[in-house]
């Protein structure tokens, strides 16, 4: 089956001859970096085995975080490293959504309407957990992730949050808990998420372009208790470092059209759907990033610049539910990167020569 990046290569000088003139910068630099990922255009590597003592000749990777080939082997790395922090506590998922409506707009103006997407959720989260009715805490802790695609490549941006059930108090010194089951009520949340986005939207010039009955409207705001976490962070995890599908999707690419595998709303059978060639592409680069925007993002105790180490906060929800807990010393050992293995014999193959590219790279190209 074909991968993203064959589709890209197939399709893309078209797309680019058709649309480029009308394209925002970031999508054509990242349309033309994905298509010359690892074809040698971007220079090659030169491997030797280990084992055999053969030698193999590949293109360079691009790196480019919208690159479903280059980011797979991140995903695991950051997961684990989630996992590694996760508490003794119940967790929960908390999903901020937009009206529909507000779609187009976000998507005309990425950079700031993301920005807001945080900000309003992140705040209305905050709010709430300080008031003494459901946490009381001043210092909870979450981490946030931005997903922009629903399962038909279709735009829908939204916010997840993964939040421990609970907050540190004022001094630093106990933690208080949440309710294990309820974490704080979404109606409340949705109308103060709706306020501040408002007032983001106003502070950056946009007020005026949206239709006023949008405010007037409920706003969607999901909150699940989903135990110990470890399930939602599973969930969360390829979000973080690929964009819009996965190349396991990719059914097949033929005659100016690109068939893709999506799972129904609800279901759990797989269905396929066939886009015509310059729909798949188009599709693909609306949920690229404005250059630099952080897509995940962590707040309160487990922001990286916390006060407390998540030790001594894991130490802290250990004491309140009079658990058994050994104080375990964390490696900050920087993950390893993925072993390249021979084709001919499957021994650890060795990094031996380079040649640098034919031509000055796309921008954000790394190896």
């Amino acid at each position: 089956m074909p991968t993203v990046g064959e589709v890209l290569r197939r399709y893309g000088p078209e797309y680019l001859e058709r649309f480029g003139g009308s394209m925002p910068a970031e999508h054509r630099k990242v349309l033309r970096t994905l298509m010359a990922c690892r074809t040698g255009e971007l220079g090659t590597v030169c491997y030797q085995c280990s084992s055999c003592g053969a030698s193999h000749v590949m293109g360079r990777s691009c790196g480019n975080r919208h690159c479903p080939t280059c980011q797979q082997d991140k995903t695991k790395a950051w997961l684990e490293n989630q996992i590694s922090r996760l508490l003794p506590c119940p967790y929960f998922l908390l999903t901020f959504t937009l009206p529909a409506k507000l779609r187009p707009l976000v998507r005309a103006h990425q950079q700031a309407c993301y920005a807001a997407l945080f900000e309003a959720s992140s705040g209305a989260i905050r709010k709430l957990t300080a008031d003494p009715k459901y946490v009381g805490t001043k210092t909870p802790g979450f981490v946030g992730v931005l997903h922009t695609w629903g399962r038909m490549l279709d735009y829908n941006p939204h916010v997840h949050y993964v939040v421990p059930g609970g907050g540190l108090s004022e001094d630093g010194q106990a933690w208080l808990p949440s309710r294990a089951d309820f974490f704080v009520p979404v109606k409340a949340l949705s109308k103060i998420y709706q306020a501040k986005f408002r007032h983001a939207l106003d502070r950056a010039g946009l007020l005026d372009h949206v239709d006023p009955a949008i405010w007037s409207q409920d706003w969607v705001v999901h909150s699940q208790a989903v135990g110990d976490g470890r399930a939602s962070l599973e969930y969360l995890a390829p979000y973080v470092f690929r964009v819009a599908i996965s190349d396991r999707r990719i059914v097949s690419s033929d005659n100016d059209h690109v068939t893709f595998s999506y799972r129904k709303s609800g279901t759990r059978h797989w269905r396929k759907t066939t886009l015509d060639a310059m729909e798949f592409i188009r599709r693909f680069l609306q949920h690229v990033l404005p250059t630099r925007f952080m897509k995940v993002r962590h707040y309160g105790f487990l922001s990286p610049n916390a006060c407390q180490s998540i030790e001594a906060v894991r130490w802290l929800v250990s004491i309140h539910y009079d658990l058994v807990f050994l104080l375990l010393a964390v490696s900050k050992e920087a993950p390893r990167p993925p072993r390249v293995e021979c084709a001919k014999c499957g021994g650890t193959m060795r990094v031996v020569a380079f040649t640098p590219p034919c031509r000055g790279p796309p921008a954000s190209v790394g190896f």
